[in-house]
């Protein structure tokens, strides 16, 4: 088949769609291949590599306090079931086209090359931002450790003029980005060592705070709504989410409409198994084991987070867990403080320093094979798709790390974390469109794993991926609207004029 596949594009005309078998052709470019070194085991530790950490440590204790209370459990639950009708879909998709790129790849296939930019543009605001908000919450869990364990530092952060430097995460990238540039094998050794410590952490998180539940912490386990005098106060309704807008009501917390809320927030604790998909080129037998390393990563992950999530709402009532006036957040380790078990303190901070630090890590990896899938085709520069004699796209790596490292040393990003999950749900959808398109133009292709009950399982992850998106706030669509805005400004300024089908 040719590098061209004609297939219908949006608003009429014929769209650029990359065959699969040029999209597998590609692969072996010279001066553009990665090395094959990934087995099943090493990408389900991957996976569970990039899930476990922010979500759980950051998270859990905030939403159940501000959000949903004791129900954040079922929030995750319901974050889960959407994250799991996707996986099914990601996991056909990368038994067919095993290259790297993920969602990007997979729309070239389907869509054509506008969409598959759109998709590219969107990942890189999912992994760049995630990679960015979890090193600046590296940088806080690594003050809290070091003052706990005495040493005179009160934050990780310098006053520079204007900024505030915050020198911990400029610390966790700019190490990562090493890690990298030295190799996937050597990246994915780092991950399983510092993934096992922090799984060990949770599971101690699990044993000793069960001893601590009590019953009554769950009643009322999905609490009154309670709406606030925000929407007093101009631009209070930029909060209010989506469906809150378009339907009426407050933007209050609790109640069922809290729950939901929670459950597009927690969202973000599941992110990073989408990571797996960027990674095909570098796996042994991609075909087979990516889709067992995405299912394999999600079913333990979803175990562990429900069982911390009922375990840290046992141990201390909800309203213990809001967000003091003065700023102050609850983390996983304020149940285990208000307890008085201040030695488990310091080791859920250590479990929060390892968990970050995968989560940042695999962030990176996933930010650096969208941009090499997406310079290959010439959306951007070739160049950048160089890798070289060591098999690794050094260039690239390095850019990506000074870019985040740059905006999580010096700009204040906290409240992006909504902007990751409007991208990553966004992908999602077109994925689970994208398999059932595949499905029916290409049904002669070789696939080694089917999404079962087709269409019904894609269509479901639709329905919940758009259902968690409608729960985001409007500030989070408007920035992301923007955001896309921007990405197709310049893919008709440089990326449609450049692609290598504006050669054919």
């Amino acid at each position: 088949m040719s590098l061209r596949d004609e297939a219908p594009a949006i608003g009429g005309g014929r769209a650029r769609v990359k065959s699969v078998e040029q999209s597998i052709a590609d692969t072996d470019e010279p001066g553009t291949r990665l090395r094959k070194e990934l087995g099943v085991l090493d990408l389900v530790g991957f996976g569970v590599a990039a899930v476990v950490g922010a979500g759980i440590f950051t998270l859990t204790a905030s939403t159940a306090g501000n959000v949903a209370g004791p129900s954040v459990s079922l929030a995750f639950v319901m974050a889960a079931v959407a994250c799991g009708l996707a996986a099914l879909c990601y996991a056909e998709f990368a038994s067919i086209v095993p290259v790297a790129g993920s969602a990007y790849t997979f729309s070239y296939a389907t869509f054509g090359e506008t969409v598959a930019w759109i998709v590219g543009w969107d990942l890189v605001l999912e992994f760049a931002v995630a990679g960015a908000v979890v090193s600046k919450g590296w940088s806080q869990y690594l003050a809290q450790f070091l003052a706990q364990a005495g040493v005179p530092m009160s934050a990780a952060t310098v006053s520079l003029g204007p900024f505030e430097f915050d020198w911990g995460a400029l610390l966790i990238v700019v190490a990562l980005t090493s890690v990298l540039a030295l190799g996937v094998k050597l990246s994915n050794r780092v991950s399983q060592v510092i993934t096992a410590i922090k799984v060990l952490v949770v599971l101690l998180v699990v044993v000793v705070g069960v001893g601590y539940v009590k019953a009554a912490n769950y009643s009322p386990f999905i609490p009154p709504p309670a709406h606030g005098s925000t929407s007093d106060h101009a631009g209070s309704w930029l909060h209010q989410t989506l469906l809150e807008r378009i339907w009426g009501g407050g933007g209050g917390s609790y109640g069922v409409a809290g729950l939901l809320a929670a459950a597009s927030l927690v969202f973000f604790a599941f992110l990073g198994f989408d990571a797996l998909a960027t990674s095909p080129e570098e796996a042994r037998n991609p075909q087979k084991d990516i889709p067992r390393g995405i299912i394999g990563a999600l079913v333990p992950v979803t175990i562990l987070y429900v069982a911390v999530s009922l375990v840290l709402t046992g141990m201390v009532n909800y309203t213990e867990l809001a967000t003091r006036p003065d700023g102050t957040t609850a983390t996983l380790a304020t149940a285990f403080a208000l307890d008085g078990i201040n030695w488990a303190v310091v080791v859920i901070s250590l479990g929060a320093l390892a968990g970050l630090t995968t989560v940042v890590l695999v962030a990176m990896f996933g930010q650096i094979r969208i941009l090499f899938a997406m310079a290959r085709d010439g959306l951007l520069p070739r160049g950048l798709a160089k890798t070289g004699s060591r098999e690794v796209p050094v260039r690239l790596t390095v850019i990506v790390g000074a870019v985040v490292a740059v905006v999580a040393a010096l700009f204040p990003i906290g409240d992006l974390a909504e902007m990751v999950n409007i991208g990553t749900l966004f992908a999602f959808v077109l994925v689970s469109i994208g398999v059932m398109v595949l499905r029916r133009r290409r049904p002669d292709l070789p696939r080694t794993f089917h999404t079962p009950l087709m269409p019904i399982i894609p269509i479901l992850a639709v329905l919940s991926c758009l259902w968690l998106m409608v729960n985001l706030s409007i500030e989070t669509w408007l920035r992301f609207v923007v955001w896309m805005v921007v990405g197709l400004a310049v893919y008709c300024g440089y990326g449609r004029s450049h692609s290598r089908f504006a050669r054919l």
